[in-house]
Parts: structure tokens; C-alpha cells; sequence
């Protein structure tokens, strides 16, 4: 099967000076960039309209946003486990496949992923301060790879020298702290193209004395670079480009939201995610007592941090990354705040 190569000036040149949602379909079934730019100009005042009639900026929702995949498709990697109350002696145990795995992030553009359990990103990993965490890897993919765990732990478990050749398997087994929000992903090397090929995830240490009760959500940033010049062509949060644009998350007016946010993005120094028409409270790595309260928090690759958001009004509420390009290049959305 042909492939499609989207370079990042192009992509942005079609997009211009409009979202490049209806945009980016066209491009990546090999339409001439100058030529699509101009005709979906005039399609995205036409049929890209936003609730309330808005059009021609980056207000594209639903059928009009190119995303691959069904309605729940990221469910798994949206909604986390739930939180458990501690438990001294319990044992939280996860096994982790390394597989390589074509994956497609926009519609018509593919992508050549080293995934965890066939994901980009992998799999939510979640646990209690205190228990023991026992994670089973098994390496099929084509590479020799580990997991390296943010946290506390004895090096012997931190996924440095205990690489892992294709056709093996190691167990991680340490006790899970400190709370907060953390990562895991390959360390081996060349380290940046294991963690851009997708080889990542969410880890969550809940505390011993539960956080309150909220609607929880995991958005990890990420970039693709799908024509190998070192540069990302694409965006997106949880693997898809406008994938919550066309489906928006839903949440329930009168209950906290709470976001476990993290930047995986690589070749970029820092992603961002704001929210439109409402503040968050910000806690940087979902640790200490220090709070900030804003619309906008950036991070470098690796930054991650816990948002909750007393959601003000009902409506549509777009959130995306506070670099213009990176919206326009896949990575934006929309919580759709409902009445409970």
C-alpha cells in the first residue's frame, strides 16, 4: 500500500490561514496542497460551521473533523482504572507486550509504531502508594526494549541496563511511590526514536488518602513524525488527530473533572493545553500542596501534572495546544459539559 509523506510546511501551508481539520484528509490522499487550500477554504465556511453558526477558524466538531475510529475507541486510554483504597500488603500486576504495529493517527496516514500493548500511548498503569507493583514484559517487537518507571524504586528495576532483546521477558517489581502523577517508557537506545515510535504511557500513584471523587480523564501529548525528518508532521492527545473534536469528551456539570496530563511529545521542547470560556487548578507532577490556577499550563517532554476543573456552565468547551500550529496539526478538542 502507498504511503502518503506529509511534510510539516506543507501540512501548515494548506492549512492556513484555517483549521487544518478538512484539510488534512484531503492531504493525505495525495491532493496538491495549493490547490486543496484554496477549495476547502470555501468548504470550511460551508459545512465546518461550530455550534452557534461560528465558522472559518479552528471550530471544527464532529462529522466535519478528520479522526480516525469509532465513538469509544480511546476509551481505555481516556478513563483510567479507578482508584483503589490503600490496602497494606496488596500486589497491583500488569503485563506489557512490546509489539510492532502499523497504526493509523489521521485518515489515510499511517504510521510505523513500536507500541506498548499495541497502543500509542500504551496502557494506563495505576496504583496505590504502598503496593506492590509487578509488571511483566514481554518483548515482541523487532528491537531490544525495557520500561523505565518514573518514581522511587532500586535501579535494579529502572529499566536502564535490564534490556530486554526481542523473544524475552523481564518483571519490574518495586513498591509504588511517591504519589502523583508519573510516566514510563523505553530507555533504550537510540532513546528518541523508542519514545517517538510510541514506546509510552500514563503511570498514576494514587495517594493513601484518596484524592476526592471526580470524573477522571488521561490525556498524554504527542507528536508524529511521519516522513522521518526529524520534524513532527502531526499532533494529537492519545494517539489521533482531532479525535476529541469529532467526538467530544462529555462531563457532567456539578462534578470536578479531573485531568492527569502529560507531554511525550518528542523533536519539541515544550506542548501546552488550554482551555477556552473556564480556569483549572494546576498541581505540577500531582504532588506537594502547590496549586496554580489558570487556563494554560506547558510542559517540556516528561512534565506532567493533575488539572481539575469546576466546570462553570453547561456547553461546548474547546481545549488545545497554546502553539497555533500544533492545533491546526491535529491537536484539539472539545469537553461537551451536560447537566447531570
Amino acid at each position: 500500500m502507498a504511503r502518503n509523506h506529509l511534510t510539516r510546511r506543507g501540512l501548515l501551508y494548506a492549512a492556513a490561514p484555517l483549521a487544518a481539520t478538512p484539510v488534512l484528509a484531503t492531504i493525505a490522499r495525495g491532493a496538491n496542497t495549493e490547490k486543496s487550500a484554496d477549495h476547502h477554504a470555501g468548504h470550511v465556511v460551508a459545512a465546518g460551521a461550530a455550534p452557534g453558526g461560528a465558522s472559518g477558524h479552528a471550530a471544527m466538531i464532529g462529522e466535519h473533523a478528520p479522526a480516525v475510529g469509532g465513538p469509544h475507541d480511546l476509551d481505555a486510554l481516556l478513563r483510567p482504572p479507578p482508584a483503589l483504597p490503600y490496602e497494606p500488603g496488596r500486589v497491583r500486576e500488569y503485563t506489557l507486550t512490546a509489539v510492532d504495529r502499523q497504526i493509523e493517527v489521521a485518515p489515510g496516514v499511517f504510521f510505523e509504531a513500536w507500541t506498548y500493548n499495541g497502543t500509542v500511548p500504551g496502557p494506563v498503569i495505576r496504583a496505590t502508594e504502598g503496593d506492590l507493583l509487578r509488571v511483566h514484559f514481554f518483548n515482541e517487537g523487532s528491537h531490544p526494549h525495557t520500561i523505565h518507571f518514573h518514581g522511587i524504586h532500586p535501579t535494579n528495576m529502572d529499566g536502564v541496563f535490564e534490556v530486554v532483546e526481542p523473544g524475552g521477558r523481564f518483571t519490574y517489581e518495586f513498591v509504588a511511590r511517591p504519589a502523583g502523577m508519573h510516566l514510563y517508557h523505553c530507555h533504550a537506545t537510540p532513546l528518541k526514536k523508542h519514545i517517538h515510535k510510541g514506546l509510552y504511557g500514563a503511570f498514576i500513584i494514587d495517594p493513601k488518602e484518596p484524592r476526592p471523587p471526580a470524573q477522571e480523564l488521561v490525556l498524554v501529548m504527542n507528536g508524529y513524525d511521519t516522513d522521518g525528518d526529524g520534524e513532527n508532521n502531526l499532533y494529537t492527545v492519545n494517539g489521533r488527530t482531532f479525535y476529541y473534536a469529532r467526538y467530544p469528551i462529555q462531563v457532567r456539570l456539578g462534578t470536578p473533572v479531573r485531568i492527569y496530563l502529560a507531554n511525550l511529545t518528542e523533536f519539541d521542547l515544550l506542548n501546552s493545553l488550554h482551555l477556552h470560556a473556564d480556569f483549572f487548578r494546576y498541581q505540577p507532577t500531582g504532588t506537594g500542596d502547590h496549586w496554580e490556577y489558570t487556563d494554560i499550563v506547558v510542559q517540556t517532554q516528561g512534565q506532567r501534572g493533575v488539572l481539575e476543573i469546576d466546570f462553570s456552565h453547561p456547553g461546548t468547551f474547546m481545549f488545545h495546544a497554546h502553539q497555533s500550529e500544533f492545533t491546526e496539526l491535529g491537536w484539539m478538542g472539545y469537553f461537551e459539559v451536560v447537566e447531570a
